[in-house]
Formats: structure tokens, sequence, C-alpha cells
């Protein structure tokens, strides 16, 4: 599993912005279509709401792909 770190500024970011913002998707349809199909877990649970608030300590794993949000 590869795991990256990604340092926002402001009190939270939403899950589908976070996806594109990280490189794990390419487009917003991407992201969304990934939420809804259920293959985005955050702290470990499936998300489908892709206008989830992501904070500070929130993990966010896709496939593979482990974004940790600092």
């Amino acid at each position: 599993m590869e795991t990256e770190q990604i340092r926002i500024t402001t009190e939270f970011i939403k899950l589908d912005a976070l996806l594109k913002f990280a490189g794990l998707c390419d487009t917003g349809g991407f992201a969304k279509a990934l939420i809804q199909q259920g293959q985005v877990k955050v702290n470990g649970e499936v998300c489908t709401m892709r206008g989830k608030k992501i904070r500070p300590g929130d993990t966010v794993t896709v496939d593979r792909f482990t974004v940790e949000v600092i």
C-alpha cells in the first residue's frame, strides 16, 4: 500500500476535491463515480458522500493508495 501525506491550510477539504488535489482522480466526475461506487474509505469506513468534510488527522483510502491529511 502506498501512503502519501497531504497538507491542507484550511479547516477542511471536501472528499471529491481531496481526491483531485492528491492526484488520485483526474476529474471531478471520476471522483464522484469512485465515491458513489463505494471504492473510497474515510478513516477505514466506506464513504459515499462526495461532500464529506475531510479534516487534518483523517485518512482516505482508494484501492492501494492512502492519503493522510495533515
